[in-house]
């Protein structure tokens, strides 16, 4: 019987949207230790998401406007739901100034399930395909359309990744369906600096899921664009697609509904439940990323907090170091050593321990690359990237020879 009191306050908060619970924050909500701990989340995804998002989110969860339910609870098929996923769409068009031939999709199943889609939807041209493998997601995204067509790789493999092959080394098939290439590669650090160019009627496709909306892009150079949000633009659960309009209607046969661009595109996005609240989430992102300057300061702030790192590194004598060419280092994903060339697998495990007693949290690097990584996307702040540096200098002076 004790707990009715607190049963009918929630139904309360439901049905009136007007009086909410008390709100706990980021730096309160744990312990009285935390209250006076400042964090800072360097995840390569899912990643962090701006607070005043967040906080938005969070009155949200109980009543969506004046619906009396939850956004969580908001049918796909409803008003309101219509009402977030066009402003979701408008303000994706209006941050890339996507032309009018193109179209907006959100769609299930990651970066991953796009591995498979682009061949599905793409591959019927000429049945085969030219890929830039520049690292582990692009060599996975290869290995998936050789299931549906012919996949030629277009750069020649080192030992390890470090950067983007010039150009002198490419090799493009005019006759390819399509070109392939990840804009940046998460877990080695490397990314394109500008667009390949690629024989003309070739329809372009990129991966962007690490580095959307963190610089303008001219779209028109596109086939298909893509990227899972949960990096710079939401939470884990949905993908953004931008598909050329002539590119629609031609699937192989086997393509699954859930992943014919053609189909999800006629249904609006709509054939199926799409993924409701992180479609929501992403409008939100968005919105707060047109209110901060669009992706021009975005691009502004990615190089500032890269530089200050990439500095501490190559100033350091070599006690941190990188293997990607300075042509080719990632703005939102830095990696390095510590402890020299190759790294010092025990320091650098002291490194990770000792930032994260001081609330810089999640650098440990990819298990494949081993060392430390800081993913500096558009949520995490420039005060977060100078916390990063200021430790990474004083560590250096404490552990340095």
């Amino acid at each position: 019987m004790g707990s009715l009191p607190d049963v009918a306050l929630t139904t309360e908060y439901r049905q009136f949207g007007r009086h909410h619970p008390p709100r706990s924050t980021r730096s309160t909500s744990l312990t009285n230790h935390t209250m006076t701990q400042e964090f800072s989340y360097f995840a390569p995804g899912p990643a962090k998401i701006p607070e005043e998002v967040l906080r938005r989110l969070q009155e949200e969860l109980l009543c969506h406007k004046d619906t009396h339910i939850s956004v969580l609870e908001v049918s796909h098929r409803s008003k309101d739901f219509g009402e977030i996923i066009q402003a979701t769409e408008k303000t994706v068009r209006e941050l890339l100034n996507v032309p009018s031939n193109y179209r907006v999709v959100f769609m299930q199943g990651g970066g991953t399930g796009q591995f498979a889609a682009v061949p599905l939807n793409l591959m019927a041209r000429t049945g085969k395909a030219d890929y830039f493998v520049t690292g582990s997601w692009s060599a996975k995204a290869a290995k998936e359309a050789a299931k549906y067509g012919q996949v030629t790789e277009v750069v020649p493999r080192g030992e390890r990744y470090t950067g983007v092959p010039p150009t002198s080394t490419w090799t493009l098939d005019p006759q390819a369906s399509y070109v392939y290439y990840c804009a940046n590669e998460t877990v080695e650090g490397v990314e394109f600096q500008s667009v390949p160019e690629v024989p003309e009627g070739v329809p372009l496709v990129c991966d962007m899921s690490s580095n959307f909306f963190t610089r303008p892009v001219d779209v028109s150079k596109f086939g298909v664009i893509y990227g899972g949000a949960q990096k710079n633009i939401g939470c884990a659960g949905v993908t953004l697609v931008i598909i050329r309009e002539d590119l629609l209607g031609n699937p192989l046969p086997i393509c699954p509904v859930v992943f014919d661009y053609t189909i999800m595109d006629k249904n609006k996005s709509l054939y199926n439940t799409p993924p409701t609240f992180p479609i929501h989430v992403m409008g939100e992102v968005l919105g707060w990323v047109r209110k901060e300057g669009g992706v021009q300061e975005m691009e502004r702030r990615c190089l500032e907090k890269s530089s200050m790192i990439y500095s501490i590194v190559d100033t350091s004598g070599g006690f941190y170091s990188t293997v990607v060419e300075p042509g080719s280092r990632s703005r939102v994903n830095v990696v390095f050593r510590v402890g020299g060339a190759g790294g010092d697998e025990q320091l650098e495990k002291t490194f990770v321990d000792e930032a994260a007693k001081i609330g810089l949290l999640s650098l440990k690097g990819h298990r494949s690359v081993g060392g430390v990584r800081a993913s500096l996307y558009n949520a995490l702040t420039v005060k977060d990237a100078r916390r990063l540096a200021n430790f990474m200098v004083s560590f250096k002076e404490q552990h340095g020879a």
